[in-house]
């Protein structure tokens, strides 16, 4: 059985570079906000020391349940997948995680690079696995009804599919979970692959806002080049979540925060935003309708009827 650590990043054990910069032609404009910003009312944050140790137990608690080797995490060297690789190391130790980086084209392999160099840190076993030949292959038996070509949406949608399917073959050959990485933002408003990212066996940041994701990476630690990174989903260059989403997270998660928390409606959010976040009421009524159009994508299949079963 691994070693826990009570930290998984020791100061300096990484240089602090930013693929992101060099790749998708980033400025210090679009970089996030501090850690902290997002909050309407600081009570509403939870406290990042109280969610590591919170985490920590969760992920210790389901693997000794589940009988379970340890962990798979998909590493893309962004903050979500960090976060979680760090959280799953002080858990368990070391030597039962696993990380996978999953490049499937140019736009990836500077985060590739920066995902290798957090895995090495952390000190866990990873491997690098080139997706493009697998992807092309797919497209090439796919029928021509179904092409991938020039359409992002479906071919992201398959590669984040395929890194699910190799997450889940590595979980298979090691007796592992597979440890996702989606955090509540995400979720509320759908904005994962259907059994894509978004399928996994624990979601330790399920229930933290993106925001409150990067709070709990100062407290772990975490090099400020990932906190620092744009938030993209890397198949296109120059992607950001702002841009698919039409805001940044620290608006998207202040209109969940009163739109899905509290229960209010577009108009009334809106209204309590004026003034504090920088959010359109148009913008505000777009993502609460995005929350309840995917409804579906925070639910089991339906079935005619539950037997209880």
């Amino acid at each position: 059985m691994g070693d826990r650590r009570s930290s998984a990043f020791e100061p300096g054990a990484i240089p602090d570079r930013s693929a992101a910069a060099a790749s998708t032609g980033d400025d210090s404009s679009d970089r996030v906000a501090t850690a902290d910003s997002g909050a309407l009312d600081p009570s509403d944050a939870p406290d990042p020391a109280a969610e590591r140790e919170r985490i920590r137990t969760f992920l210790a608690d389901e693997v000794a349940a589940a009988n379970a080797a340890g962990l798979v995490v998909n590493m893309s060297g962004g903050l979500d997948s960090t976060v979680t690789a760090a959280l799953a190391v002080e858990a368990l130790g070391a030597d039962r995680v696993y990380g996978l980086i999953l490049p499937c084209n140019k736009i990836g392999a500077p985060h590739a690079r920066d995902a290798e160099a957090l895995a090495d840190a952390l000190g866990i076993d990873h491997d690098t696995v080139h997706l493009q030949p697998l992807f092309a292959q797919f497209g090439a038996v796919a029928p021509d009804r179904f092409d991938l070509h020039d359409e992002p949406v479906r071919s992201g949608n398959a590669i984040a599919r395929l890194r699910m399917a190799m997450a889940y073959l590595a979980a298979n050959a090691t007796d592992r979970l597979v440890c996702g990485t989606t955090n509540r933002s995400e979720r509320l408003l759908g904005y994962v692959t259907k059994h894509g990212d978004g399928a996994a066996d624990l979601l330790p940041l399920g229930h933290l806002y993106k925001t409150e994701v990067r709070a709990l990476a100062a407290e772990l630690d975490v090099p400020e080049f990932v906190v620092e990174k744009p938030p993209t989903a890397g198949f296109l260059p120059g992607q950001r979540d702002a841009d698919d989403l039409g805001a940044s997270y620290e608006a998207i998660d202040a209109v969940l925060r009163l739109g899905v928390d509290r229960g209010l409606d577009a108009e009334a959010v809106a209204e309590r935003l004026t003034g504090d976040v920088d959010v359109s009421a148009e913008t505000v009524a777009d993502l609460l309708a995005r929350h309840r159009a995917t409804a579906h994508k925070r639910t089991t299949p339906p079935m005619p009827a539950d037997r209880g079963n």
